[in-house]
Formats: C-alpha cells, sequence, structure tokens
C-alpha cells in the first residue's frame, strides 16, 4: 500500500509546488513491525523533500498523529491516513480555503464508501453524542482529514492530554474553521485497524476526554435511585405501622435489589475509575510520544503564500 501512496503524493506535490512553493512530506511509522520503515526510509532518501519519523513503539492513532504534527515545519499542515480513502487530490481545495481566511479546513465525506449501515449508524450517534456532552460543535462526517494553519498547529501543540481526541481539541481551539467535501473511496489495500473494539474504545476516549457529563450523569442516576430507595422505605413503614400489612418473606425481592443495585454501584465505580485513572496517568507528566529515528528531508522548510 505504500507505494501506491507514495505515488499519489507525488503527483499532489507536483501540482502544489508550483503555485504555492516546497511541499514538504512526513510520514510517520507507529511501531509497525512489517517492512513500513524500510520503505519510508528508500523513499525518503530517494525524495529529499520528505521526511520519515520512527516510533520507538506503537503510541496509537492519535498521538502518531501528534508526533507528525509536531515534527512537520510548514506554514500549513495536512494530515490524513495512509489507506488513501482520503485522496491527497482534495488538499488542493483545502489550500483554496486556507488563502480565503480559513486556519482549519476539514474534509468532510459525503459518501462514506462501502461501509456497512451499522457502522454509519453508530458513526452519527457518536457524533450526536459526544457533540451534546462537549458542547464542542464537532464536524460530522469527518475525520483526521484536516488542514491546520501555522497558529492553529501552536496552540494545538500546546493541549498535552495524554488521551488525546483530535477530531474534538481541533474545533475546540477556535479559529475560522470550514470544510470542503469529497466522495470516501475504500481502503487500496489492506485491512482496517480500527475493529469493532478499537472503534467502541475511541468512542469513549473522545467522550471521556471532551466532557464531564459521565461524572454528572452518575451522580443524578445515585439521586434517582437513593429518592426510589426511600420512597420504597417510606411504603414499608407506611404498609407495617398504618395497614396492618406483614411483609412477606422471600428471596426474590432482596436478591433482586441486591443485583441491582450492585451492578449500578459497580458501574459508577468504574466511571469514577476511568477519570481517577485518566488524572493519574497526566500527573505523570511523561512525553506523549518517543521518537527513535527520523530521516530528514534536506529541503527549506515550506511555505504557503500568505491568506488574502
Amino acid at each position: 500500500m505504500l507505494p501506491v501512496l507514495f505515488g499519489e503524493l507525488e503527483k499532489t506535490c507536483a501540482t502544489l509546488l508550483k503555485p504555492h512553493g516546497p511541499v514538504e512530506i512526513v510520514l510517520v511509522n507507529d511501531g509497525s513491525t512489517d517492512k513500513s520503515w524500510d520503505l519510508i526510509t528508500a523513499h525518503c532518501r530517494r525524495h529529499p523533500g520528505c521526511m520519515g519519523v520512527n516510533l520507538s513503539r506503537n503510541f496509537g492513532h492519535q498521538l502518531a498523529l501528534s508526533a507528525g504534527l509536531e515534527t512537520a515545519r510548514g506554514d500549513v499542515v495536512v494530515t490524513m491516513d495512509a489507506d488513501l480513502q482520503d485522496p491527497p487530490s482534495v488538499i488542493v481545495e483545502m489550500i483554496e480555503a486556507y488563502r480565503r481566511g480559513y486556519d482549519v479546513v476539514y474534509a468532510t465525506r459525503r459518501e462514506r464508501g462501502s461501509e456497512t449501515f451499522t457502522k454509519r449508524l453508530t458513526a452519527r450517534l457518536f457524533y450526536f453524542l459526544i457533540e451534546k456532552l462537549s458542547g464542542t460543535p464537532i464536524p460530522h462526517n469527518t475525520g483526521d482529514f484536516r488542514l491546520l494553519s501555522r497558529p492553529a498547529l501552536t496552540e494545538l501543540s500546546r493541549l498535552r492530554e495524554t488521551h488525546r481526541f483530535l477530531r474534538g481539541l481541533v474545533p475546540w481551539i477556535g479559529f475560522p474553521q470550514t470544510q470542503v467535501f469529497y466522495d470516501r473511496a475504500d481502503r487500496v489495500a489492506g485491512e482496517t485497524h480500527f475493529p469493532f473494539r478499537k472503534m467502541l474504545r475511541f468512542a469513549f476516549d473522545g467522550i471521556v476526554s471532551m466532557s464531564a457529563m459521565p461524572l454528572r450523569m452518575a451522580y443524578v442516576l445515585s439521586l434517582l435511585l437513593f429518592g426510589i430507595f426511600v420512597g420504597y422505605i417510606i411504603y414499608v413503614f407506611y404498609n407495617h405501622f398504618f395497614r396492618g400489612g406483614e411483609l412477606v418473606p422471600g428471596w426474590t425481592s432482596i436478591m433482586s435489589a441486591i443485583t441491582i443495585f450492585g451492578t449500578i454501584q459497580l458501574l459508577l465505580f468504574g466511571v469514577f475509575g476511568e477519570y481517577l485513572g485518566r488524572i493519574y496517568e497526566q500527573s505523570k507528566n511523561r512525553p506523549l510520544f518517543i521518537i527513535r529515528e527520523i530521516v530528514p528531508a534536506e529541503t527549506e522548510t515550506p511555505a504557503v503564500p500568505p491568506k488574502t
């Protein structure tokens, strides 16, 4: 897949070079165990305008993107994945939008290729939930294919959260933002590295990183259950003292109450523990990623003509 990616990037760079000046390509290897780094190294040595960044291990998609963003030297930086579902040709439109005065340009999908109905539905639900919970407007059908100006990137780099959700952090920093639309293609080669388990974790990271609403929901749920419990105690005492009723002993109701309340308590402890764990990780103040090796580009710092 990488040779195909290299070819497409070269075509796009040839289109950008004449009107916009030098172009730099930063290729990040996120601890892959195949021959990806060898291919990246060989390509960078043949093409001086390319820079390869080899991380010391797999740090995850969002931190790998952060490594590329913080290594890039241009006045304008575009991030994209290597599977070519996001066509590099869209970068031309993104730069045109930048020159109209926008610091952040999202590439938004009109179509999602051959994705299943379930994935489309869950993606729509996820963006709806995170936008409502966080209070930050996040463009729908928009992944990590975006353009950032140098001022916007500088502010984004100041956010040092360990559990990063760039799709929420980029809208949060503000600056003039807009969208360009394109049709998302199928993967050129290989299989997705985001199975359902990882997508679920990614969605949970996004919600927890951008909002404290789960904690508030746990608080509200606790108050609601406490009210139900107090109401039941009042009913029992009223039935016993004023109506002469006698409680019917039985293990069913007792076990049901224990199971329900025990499950809810464990759920609440899980939510609290997730936030507490993130505070613990953040307090260590470790670097977000570790770069093992860089194959440097041997060109001047790329630049795009200033916005008009």
